[in-house]
Formats: C-alpha cells, sequence, structure tokens
C-alpha cells in the first residue's frame, strides 16, 4: 500500500496527469499536440467527470493522461480530493505525476495529501486467495508538500481494516482479531490486556459471554483492551463491535442475510484502524481501544429468545431476539469505557439493517447527544469527504426497549419502526455519560452504525470492505487534541 506514493520517479520521467473542467478544455486543446488533440478527438474528451483518455506516444506508450472533471469541480486547482481515487484505479502501472493546466509542476500544497491519500485508497485490492494476481499498482509522485508519513500511516491503517472486514470467518475469528490488536500494540509500545471464555464472566463482561459462548473452544469469545499514550493526556476511548461471523443465533438469519456476516466484525477494524493511525500520528491523548470479539454461533450452549442476561453495568437484559447481538457486546465494552472516565468515547459498529434502508451503503448515520461534537463532525466529513449524517436520540423511542420482566430488551417493540434510532438508544443506557456543566464536549459519547462494505464496484470502490467515518473522527480528534 505504501509504495503507491513516492517522492521522486523511480527510473523514468513520470507520466503527467492533467486535470480538466469543460471550461480549461478548450485553452489547454488549443496548445496541446497534435496526438492529444486526435486522442481526445476519437474519445469525444470535454473534460466531463470521469472521462479519460491516454495519449499514446509513437511506440504505443502513454505519454500522457487527460482527466475529465467535470463542471461541479470547484476549479481544476482544487477539484475533490476523492476524484484521484476513481483515477487511480484505472491506470495500469507506472509512475504519473499531476500537473495542472498553465503549470509546469504538480499540484500546489494545499489539499496535496489528501490527493496523495485518495490515490492509495484507490490502489487497494484484495487478492489474498486468488491464485492470478494483479500486476503492480500506479504510483503517484507526491505533490510538493505532502506529509508522506502521514499518508502512509493513514493508506495502511484503511487498507488493515479493508483487510480484515474482506478476510472470510474461517481466516478472522476472535483470536485473529487478537492477533491483530497485539501486533499493533507490540508497533507503537502500547499495552493489551485480554479476558477470554468463562474467564470474561469473573472481568464482569457476563453480556459477552453470553453472546460468544456457543462458539467452538477455538473461536471463544473474549475483551480485547489496548491502553497507549502517557498518563495525564485526555483520555479517548474508542469500542469496536468485533461480532467475526453472525449467524442470528437461535433465531437463525436465512441465507441471504447471513452471506455477508464476515463483516460482523467491521466495526472492531475500524476500531484498530482508528487506534492505529492515532499512535502513528503519536496524538497526546490517552488511547483505549475496546473491542469483544465474538462468533453469534448456534450450539447447546446458545442463547435463547426470552434469556435475561446480566451485564457489566448491572441492568438486567431480556433477549428479545437472538439476531441483536451486538448490541450485547457493546453494552459490556461502553460500561468499561466509562469506567476509564473518558474525554471522548467513539463506538463504531456494523449495527443495524435499519441504518441502510435511512441512508443507503455510503452515508453513515452517527448519533451523539453532544452539539458541539456533531458539529465538528459534520464539518470534518465534509472537508474529508468521509460521508457522515446524524441522526437524533428520540427520546419518544425509548419506550419501545421496555421489558417486563428486566431492566430493557434488546429488540425493540415494533411500534417504534426507527431499528437504527432505537439501537443508538439502547447503546446510551450503557454509554458514558457528559458532564452536565460542560459546555466543551467533555465526556461525549458518539455512535456510528457503519455498513463497512460496498455493494457495488466502481473504480476506487471495488465491491467488498470499505472504511467509513474514521478518517472525519481521526480530524476532529487532531482539531481537538493536537
Amino acid at each position: 500500500m505504501v509504495d503507491v506514493i513516492v517522492a521522486a520517479p523511480a527510473d523514468a520521467p513520470a507520466i503527467p496527469i492533467h486535470p480538466l473542467a469543460p471550461r480549461d478544455w478548450p485553452a489547454f486543446a488549443e496548445g496541446a499536440s497534435p496526438t492529444a488533440r486526435a486522442a481526445a478527438a476519437v474519445a469525444s474528451f470535454a473534460g466531463k467527470a470521469g472521462e479519460l483518455v491516454l495519449v499514446p506516444t509513437p511506440e504505443g506508450a502513454v505519454e500522457r493522461v487527460l482527466f475529465g472533471l467535470g463542471e461541479t469541480a470547484p476549479s481544476a486547482m482544487a477539484p475533490s480530493a476523492m476524484v484521484w481515487r476513481g483515477l487511480s484505479a484505472r491506470l495500469a502501472a507506472g509512475d504519473y505525476q499531476i500537473v495542472f493546466p498553465g503549470r509546469s509542476t504538480a499540484t500546489p500544497s494545499a489539499g496535496a495529501g489528501d490527493i496523495a491519500l485518495a490515490w492509495a485508497l484507490g490502489t487497494y485490492r484484495f487478492d489474498r486467495y486468488k491464485q492470478e494476481r494483479g500486476g503492480p499498482p500506479p504510483r503517484l509522485v507526491a505533490p510538493p508538500g505532502v506529509d508522506l508519513a502521514r499518508v502512509y500511516a493513514l493508506a495502511a491503517a484503511c487498507a488493515l481494516a479493508r483487510d480484515m472486514v474482506n478476510t472470510p470467518a474461517n481466516d478472522m475469528g476472535p483470536l485473529q482479531i487478537e492477533t491483530i490488536a497485539r501486533e499493533l500494540a507490540q508497533a507503537h509500545g502500547a499495552s493489551l490486556s485480554v479476558v477470554v471464555g468463562d474467564d470474561l464472566i469473573g472481568a464482569g463482561y457476563p453480556a459477552v459471554h453470553a453472546v460468544g459462548r456457543a462458539a467452538a473452544p477455538a473461536r471463544a469469545p473474549r475483551m480485547i483492551e489496548l491502553t497507549w499514550g502517557e498518563a495525564g493526556r485526555p483520555k479517548v476511548a474508542v469500542v469496536g463491535k468485533g461480532v467475526v461471523f453472525d449467524t442470528g443465533g437461535l433465531d437463525i438469519k436465512p441465507s441471504a442475510g447471513m452471506r455477508l456476516m464476515k463483516k460482523d466484525m467491521g466495526g472492531a477494524a475500524h476500531a484498530l484502524a482508528l487506534g492505529r493511525m492515532i499512535m502513528a500520528l503519536n496524538l497526546p491523548v490517552r488511547l483505549s481501544v475496546l473491542v469483544p470479539a465474538v462468533e453469534n454461533a448456534i450450539s447447546g450452549d446458545a442463547m435463547r429468545p426470552g434469556d435475561v442476561l446480566a451485564s457489566r453495568k448491572g441492568l438486567s437484559i431480556e433477549v428479545g431476539n437472538t439476531d441483536a447481538e451486538g448490541r450485547l457486546i457493546l453494552a459490556d465494552a461502553l460500561t468499561r469505557a466509562g469506567e476509564l472516565e473518558p474525554d471522548l468515547t467513539i463506538d463504531l459498529a456494523t449495527l443495524t439493517g435499519a441504518a441502510r434502508v435511512a441512508l443507503g451503503p455510503q452515508v453513515i448515520p452517527f448519533y451523539t447527544a453532544d452539539d458541539t461534537l456533531a458539529d465538528a463532525l459534520a464539518e470534518a466529513s465534509r472537508a474529508v469527504e468521509d460521508p457522515l449524517w446524524r441522526m437524533p436520540l428520540w427520546e419518544g423511542y425509548a419506550a419501545s426497549l421496555d421489558s417486563d420482566v428486566a431492566d430493557l430488551k434488546n429488540d425493540p417493540d415494533a411500534w417504534a419502526q426507527a431499528g437504527s434510532v432505537t439501537a443508538a438508544l439502547f447503546l446510551q443506557r450503557f454509554a458514558p455519560k457528559s458532564a452536565p456543566e460542560s459546555a466543551s464536549g467533555k465526556g461525549a459519547w458518539a455512535h456510528f452504525d457503519i455498513f463497512a462494505w460496498n455493494p457495488r464496484a466502481r473504480p476506487g470502490w471495488p465491491a467488498g470492505a470499505e472504511v467509513q467515518a474514521i478518517r472525519a473522527i481521526l480530524a476532529v480528534l487532531e482539531a481537538r487534541y493536537a
């Protein structure tokens, strides 16, 4: 991943890429070579969004690239950074350099890091299980002003999350998630504690144990806690749902609903990737990454509909549906996060199909009671092109979680309908509470109902795992703590 951005061409001049909006094309064409004009004419190139022309040399190699930005680009000097994600996926191996109209050098420093990161994201491939693998990806000569170390850190973290989500459950169980967390801890000087199997009960994680106890012994449930950073720094807790495979439990999913459930550990993958970003960039925080890792399997020891579970917080939970298991393990993990008295708590989870009904696969709903945090997340989402949308913690639906036999239940009454909202309301019962007098967001909590998947392949966004929300979250953390 990191070798797709280079400081200089390896052994030959880089192929120039000319990004052009429709208003730029006539002037550029006037000064272009006959070969470039002819190639553009054959392709009917006019600078429309996504248009691509490979101008050949007399020998048939690529001499330069013309790339259309479209009418909506703010200007040829400041296009959407994610444009480059779609472009890098369409180019053959080689070294490339972006040259804007009227300039003989690459892009200015403004936004250069975003362009480089987008390029790297677009070159991602998952071919671990393929006998025939693709050739080397195209490489971008870093524009002036790029912090290569930062681009490497973010690109590698995003690749880690996508690799974890793409890996099938037979190779990505609770132990493998623990191993990845352990490797991250060793690489960055963090500490790691893990509680496994029946020890979860004595350690105070009864809900995690109940969800994962039906799995085979080699895939026993566990609570993973990574801690990094100097004491005395602001505490940030990141919680990730780690259901390595979700059968639905005794309330078994149909085959179509179970097909993609290897990705139900997407929250854990995102939490570890965000933690890796924070540690690699050395943000001045005291970080805790909390990952309950389980398999929601079916056996004689599986939890049953109607069971009443204990939780770390002391609240009893009636299991109305064994397929609403993610919120159960998050309940214990969020309670643990609150015990750390964090300045900020983030949880990431592939929690509900209702979130996709509301916003589809590309826009991620988030929930928080803190307006300051919500505004910061919305601004960061726009700035780094990581789509988020705030949803309400609507108290009118809280009664749908009332249970006749326990403190609350994990499946809301049907009248509430808003499945993503009611799931967030359930988590809110266990999440750390903001200090009432705090206007700065101290003690705030935010929940992200991610999808972690691209259901439709397009250049730069291959079908399969996708990283969502954490680039925007990182931007908020940097603004708040750096």
